[in-house]
């Protein structure tokens, strides 16, 4: 790089560092973007495709080739951090409109808003593509592993609104009991499994795991709030860091829990989809360490060249989850008709194909960047856009939700 594009980069860093309040919490927002940032390293890391004899994108994973690949997805998996924070963020939030005197649900609305309108541009977007992409050749069974591609991070939307608007009860149990406000969702987690892994397994309807969904990811959620609160510090850390890495131990040792933290297709038992208890260990770890390590990072964070992508990553967080996906097959889809394409979509059964992974990834994300600087206007109000505009963006999207998930 020149040393006037240098030059200008250390003007923009220092710009950014000077407009951000002094009261700004910089390890939060480091936190947050570090857990951003895991998403898509982690969909591209751990993410293959196969090409068919029809020449058609299916979904593969190195981790299903590779057992001592899986303790990445330990690093990579940080969703705990992602709703640690989040509760954190949530509850400061929530007290700043309550002092201004604004209702719960015009906060909580506000709040739904931001995380919608993102969702709804990326899936309508798609269900304009798909037609376009199968007349330009793309074959179907191609689109429907990217639909499903596309729409897998959106759960977490889902989700995360779903314990957002707990946010207030949330608060009032952090109150009362402050951080061990968390342990009867982790023992309502430890239940379910107990249930559908334990002797009794034969037993449970195959819907019993959707119950850990909510207390799953609430858990952490619960412990940012605690944090936000000022009932969770330093020796409740340590606690969190301790005994989670004990119990993750003790799950992947004594009770045989899947090693990967994500889905292996082929496999019967996944830790993700819906959170097993070893999800809340981990979970678990990384609260305390988020927790103990926040100082440290608030001073990192203090230097501008560190401070200005985090700022960067922070204002496109919708839109790096909501895109990373369509990034990887703006590479993918194209290679596919180039046959099997070392590390793109060539089958993920070699050690040459993780290289081949890393040497894509400037690549994906400098797609990434691209799509971003249209798609970011999604993360916007819709000021512009009509009742008729906005009512076919939801038709279209759910057009496409219907499609991902197979119903049609």
């Amino acid at each position: 790089m020149s040393l006037p594009a240098l030059s200008g980069l250390r003007r923009a860093a220092s710009a950014i560092d000077s407009r951000t309040p002094p009261h700004r919490d910089r390890a939060i927002d480091g936190l947050r973007a570090l857990a951003l940032l895991a998403v898509p390293t982690g969909h591209w890391l751990l993410g293959g495709f196969t090409v068919d004899d029809e020449g058609a994108l299916r979904n593969a994973s190195p981790l299903a080739s590779f057992g001592f690949f899986a303790p990445v997805s330990w690093v990579l998996q940080m969703l705990g951090i992602f709703f640690l924070v989040g509760g954190y963020a949530s509850t400061l939030s929530y007290r700043r409109a309550v002092a201004r005197g604004e209702s719960t649900g015009g906060w909580l609305r506000g709040r739904v808003a931001r995380l919608g309108r993102p969702v709804l541009g990326v899936t309508a977007v798609w269900a304009a593509l798909i037609p376009v992409l199968y007349g330009l050749g793309v074959p179907g069974t191609t689109l429907r592993t990217a639909s499903t591609l596309v729409i897998q991070p959106l759960w977490f939307v889902g989700v995360y609104m779903a314990i957002t608007a707990l946010t207030p009860w949330c608060i009032r149990a952090a109150e009362r009991l402050g951080a061990w406000s968390a342990v009867p969702l982790l023992g309502a987690v430890a239940v379910v499994d107990f249930l559908r892994y334990g002797p009794f397994a034969h037993a449970m309807p195959s819907w019993l795991s959707l119950l850990n969904l909510l207390p799953g990811w609430l858990f952490a959620y619960q412990l940012g709030v605690s944090w936000g609160e000022k009932r969770l510090g330093k020796r409740g850390a340590w606690l969190l860091l301790v005994g989670g890495s004990a119990l993750f131990s003790a799950l992947l040792l004594a009770f045989h829990y899947p090693v990967s933290m994500v889905g292996i297709p082929g496999e019967a038992r996944t830790n993700s989809h819906p959170p097993s208890l070893l999800v809340l260990a981990l979970a678990a770890v990384q609260s305390g360490a988020a927790v103990l390590l926040r100082d440290r990072i608030g001073r990192l964070l203090r230097r501008p060249g560190l401070w200005a992508p985090v700022v960067v990553v922070n204002l496109s967080a919708m839109t790096i989850l909501c895109w990373h996906q369509t990034a990887l097959l703006a590479a993918a889809v194209p290679g596919s008709f180039l046959g099997a394409v070392p590390g793109l979509t060539m089958s993920p059964d070699t050690l040459g194909w993780i290289a081949a992974r890393l040497a894509w990834l400037p690549l994906i994300a400098a797609l990434l960047v691209l799509i971003g600087r249209y798609a970011r206007g999604f993360e916007t109000p819709w000021k512009r856009a009509s009742h008729a505009r906005r009512a076919l963006a939801g038709l279209l999207a759910a057009g496409f939700a219907v499609f991902a998930l197979g119903l049609a």
